[in-house]
């Protein structure tokens, strides 16, 4: 008997059992998480569906709206170690409710929005309040998946960029003319409103749905939890522990390098995601709603994207060229939706390019980070370099407002967009591949 039992036991904890678990696990964590990043994401740069109504309506020029996109980052950037440190502290669940509660508020009372200063603020607060949200995902994924899965967890978690392309596009087009006037209101201030509801109670929900750690979670085995426990510590085993302190993080210089790296790709990002309504409607297109269900189509391209090349990247266990590839995708998209003009089929291929090619590195770029971070400095690295590199949401937003007025024209802005990321994709290069592959 002892001997079946034993026999029963190795085949539960076989690769069978591992694969069931972790699927388990992904079914039970990912989507209620790609939500949250969703509505997080969503309440972050509807503001680039507002401006078609609001900068008309408070008379803000564009360099006016690029500042107050931008500045969403300041705030971000200021809070962004503090936030991931006290979520390491107080664990994800209350941490993670806390921020999306907090940030549902702040992004509602856009609402009430009259001067450039009440803009500044609001966006300086939304992004003091969002702070941690992502770069704690991060953390809090690690404490779940193995680095040899963690690309593909991410690569599915960052969907939720995409996802908030391609339903808030929509959406947004929808909220922008159909409250448009009511109750005597513009239909950008409803949109702000009506948009920050889901964080609201997305941001309730997780505090009772999340488990810290797999040891707290009461819908797993104990056979499951120490699976996940056990498979950790090899990861921790075999990491290579080149900083695992705060200020072994600050003195690295590995760090810094992969900090402006990822400074590259949020500069590519945000490059899109602000502007493409914006550039939806320089190619002629002029109705509202009809912008919105375009610029849905780039983001679905993008999330095949994402999943597509996180997959093969930890399949193959090569994490460079998986980073390469992509952002040169995105630099010659840039390219091509300013060489389209006012050709609508051309410039929705450009921006297609653009964002499969600016959204797939993002999952994909912490397989580097990860691998030389352990310890305290996992949580102070991660928060790091996504605070160093959400500056580029400042840079970007102001820097293509300012040259937009300056000349009138795109064509500068995705110029300096496309070089940026190419920057980073040579960047990359510097990267030993030793380091990061598998």
């Amino acid at each position: 008997m002892s001997g079946a039992v034993d026999i029963d036991a190795g085949v539960r904890r076989g690769a069978g059992f591992e694969e069931q678990t972790y699927r388990k696990v992904t079914l039970r964590l990912i989507p209620f998480l790609v939500l949250c990043y969703v509505a997080a994401y969503l309440d972050r740069v509807n503001v680039g569906f507002a401006k078609l109504q609001m900068l008309g309506d408070l008379h803000f020029s564009e360099t006016a709206y690029g500042l107050g996109a931008g500045v969403f980052f300041i705030g971000y950037f200021l809070f962004e170690v503090p936030s991931n440190l006290m979520l390491q502290r107080v664990g994800a669940r209350a941490w993670i409710a806390r921020i999306m509660v907090t940030w549902a508020l702040v992004s509602g009372a856009f609402f009430f929005v009259q001067t450039t200063t009440e803009y500044y603020v609001l966006r300086f607060f939304l992004g003091a309040a969002e702070a941690g949200f992502y770069p704690g995902i991060v953390l809090y994924l690690m404490q779940w998946y193995p680095a040899r899965r963690r690309s593909h967890v991410l690569a599915i978690f960052m969907v939720g960029i995409p996802l908030a392309g391609i339903v808030g596009g929509p959406l947004s087009g929808f909220l922008l003319e159909a409250f448009k006037g009511v109750h005597g209101y513009a239909g950008w201030r409803w949109l702000f409103l009506i948009e920050a509801a889901p964080s609201l109670v997305l941001g309730v929900a997780a505090f009772f749905y999340l488990a810290n750690r797999p040891g707290d979670a009461k819908w797993l085995t104990v056979e499951e939890a120490e699976l996940l426990t056990n498979a950790l510590d090899g990861t921790s085993a075999h990491q290579t522990r080149v900083a695992s302190t705060v200020g072994q993080v600050f003195c690295d210089a590995r760090i810094l390098l992969m900090a402006l790296i990822y400074f590259c790709v949020i500069m590519g990002q945000y490059g899109l995601t602000f502007w493409m309504p914006t550039l939806i409607r320089g190619s002629g297109v002029r109705d509202p709603i009809m912008i919105g269900l375009l610029s849905a189509i780039p983001f679905v391209v993008g999330a095949v994207s994402m999943i597509s090349f996180g997959k093969n990247s930890d399949r193959t266990g090569e994490r460079r060229w998986h980073l390469i590839i992509p952002m040169a995708m995105g630099a010659i998209g840039y390219l091509i939706t300013v060489w389209a003009g006012s050709n609508v089929p051309l410039s929705m291929l450009g921006l297609s390019l653009a964002a499969a090619g600016v959204l797939t590195p993002g999952p994909l770029f912490w397989a580097l980070p990860t691998a030389i971070l352990s310890g305290t400095g996992a949580a102070t690295g991660i928060a790091a370099i996504n605070a160093f590199a959400g500056l580029a949401g400042f840079v970007s937003p102001y820097l293509i407002g300012w040259l937009r007025d300056l000349t009138h024209s795109a064509t500068i802005a995705m110029y300096v967009s496309a070089g940026v990321v190419t920057l980073g994709a040579a960047m990359i290069l510097l990267v030993p591949a030793k380091l990061v592959n598998r």
